[in-house]
């Protein structure tokens, strides 16, 4: 089987005018200008977090007035800040997929392994665990990998753009995935081949091979993947670089906004309700990560989620520093470089809403590191203030993304679980593209948010 990872934001408010002057500068012509004015709608955008950002910048590039409701204080820590900031076309297996279920239940007694279901009678929670049974097969991971590569190249060329006129760091240099063991090496060769089938590059690597890579980090491991087009960027920068470019644009935003409810008129939303008040608009995007299923609750809508808590921890002056991300493949554990820091995130908790931390969580990715950086030692990390966020998992692993059927003005653009920051870029120009009623560039009919309805 190919790649996969273990692996939200709250939703601010953010008011978005274009730019003037755009229009002309881009050689558009007057007639056009008139045009787009007349078709630009109100879009209201339920989440500040990368979808959201991503969303709102597509919108307003298209002429739309844009308003994000955040949950979450100015200076919130969200899912979009604290993850490992990584781009990961190589990661083309959706979080569904054989063999997991296996290794869930295996480490479901550990409170430290990479993934960890804490017991809880909760329906919600039994539901969504048949259901990620029932998508766990060959078939659906047939039908996913080719989808999820093509979003995955297609947000990478985002990227890029986006890098051209904002400052977040894109570091294009691969993704290793690191094996301490020959048994894991040999896993990820087949990993590897998959990919390539798929058309995804990737070169198994021994040790040697992997030390030549990496000559300023000394590793114990027996070997490697490198994914050559994954990339790596630093995420407060990036989320700084859109809002700081959201309000160079007019942008007025207002955060600590609780969603409550909607005013609905038969096939419409009319407004959101909000502790600010209500919100009326043309269109609303539902991107409130981990939150989504309850903000829909009361709507003829019903999109299945557990929140998968991740952990990270920041060395702000490592031993070593790699010039590449990497992921210990055995522990689960993402490595990633951001100037002269190195994060080490990992971990995959279903705990439901729960964003406190677990300090034997914690203790396991300390615990991990030595293994394959002997260099680094516990008391490393003596004093670093660990990070949680939590990530929205659907039960067959792949974002819910698309119209709701039951509305004509309510869009999905969430459930992107670890592939939220990878992925937030297509899928906010795919809203874009919806939000004017244009056949979207990809097919979308897997990531249908009334798929479990």
């Amino acid at each position: 089987m190919g790649r996969s990872l273990f692996g939200t934001r709250r939703p601010y408010t953010v008011v978005v005018r274009p730019e003037r002057g755009t229009a002309a500068r881009t050689g558009r012509s007057g007639g056009q200008r008139l045009l787009r004015r007349f078709l630009s709608k109100h879009v209201l955008i339920v989440g500040g977090g990368i979808i959201g950002l991503c969303t709102a910048h597509y919108a307003v590039k298209r002429g739309h007035r844009v308003t994000v409701i955040e949950r979450g204080a100015r200076d919130r820590d969200s899912c979009s800040f604290g993850n490992a900031g990584m781009i990961v076309p190589s990661h083309i297996v959706p979080l569904a997929a054989p063999g997991v279920v296996p290794l869930a239940l295996k480490w479901m007694w550990n409170p430290e392994s990479p993934l960890y279901f804490k017991p809880r009678l909760d329906w919600d929670l039994l539901s969504w665990s048949w259901k990620f049974l029932r998508a766990s097969t060959r078939a659906h991971v047939a039908r996913a990998a080719p989808l999820i590569r093509d979003l995955s190249f297609a947000s990478r060329a985002c990227f890029e753009q986006l890098a051209e006129t904002l400052e977040f760091g894109l570091v294009k240099r691969g993704l290793i995935m690191l094996c301490k063991t020959q048994h894991a090496l040999d896993d990820e060769a087949r990993s590897a081949a998959f990919a390539n089938g798929l058309g995804v590059p990737a070169e198994v690597l021994d040790a040697k091979a992997v030390a030549a890579l990496e000559p300023g980090v000394r590793m114990n491991v027996a070997g490697g993947v490198l994914f050559p087009k994954d990339c790596h960027l630093a995420p407060d920068r990036l989320m700084a670089a859109l809002q700081s470019s959201l309000e160079a644009a007019g942008a007025e935003f207002r955060f600590g906004c609780e969603a409550h409810g909607w005013r609905v008129n038969a096939r419409r939303i009319e407004a959101l309700l909000t502790s600010a008040g209500e919100f009326a608009a043309d269109e609303f995007v539902l991107s409130g990560g981990s939150w989504s299923p309850s903000l829909v609750r009361g709507l003829r809508a019903r999109i299945p989620m557990q929140a998968g808590k991740g952990y990270s921890l920041t060395l702000a002056q490592p031993r070593q520093l790699p010039r590449a991300c990497a992921i210990f493949t055995e522990a689960r554990i993402a490595v990633t470089p951001t100037g002269s820091s190195l994060r080490f995130g990992g971990t995959m908790e279903i705990a439901g809403l729960d964003e406190r931390i677990t300090e034997r969580r914690v203790r396991g990715i300390i615990k991990a590191v030595p293994n394959y950086f002997p260099e680094f030692s516990p008391d490393d990390f003596a004093g670093v203030e660990p990070w949680c966020g939590l990530r929205p998992c659907s039960p067959d692993g792949l974002p819910y993304v698309g119209r709701f059927g039951a509305y004509d003005n309510l869009i999905a653009a969430t459930g992107h679980a670890m592939m939220g920051l990878s992925l937030g870029p297509i899928t906010g120009r795919l809203v874009a593209e919806l939000l004017d009623r244009e056949n979207p560039s990809h097919d979308l009919t897997l990531l249908s948010p009334d798929r479990f309805a």
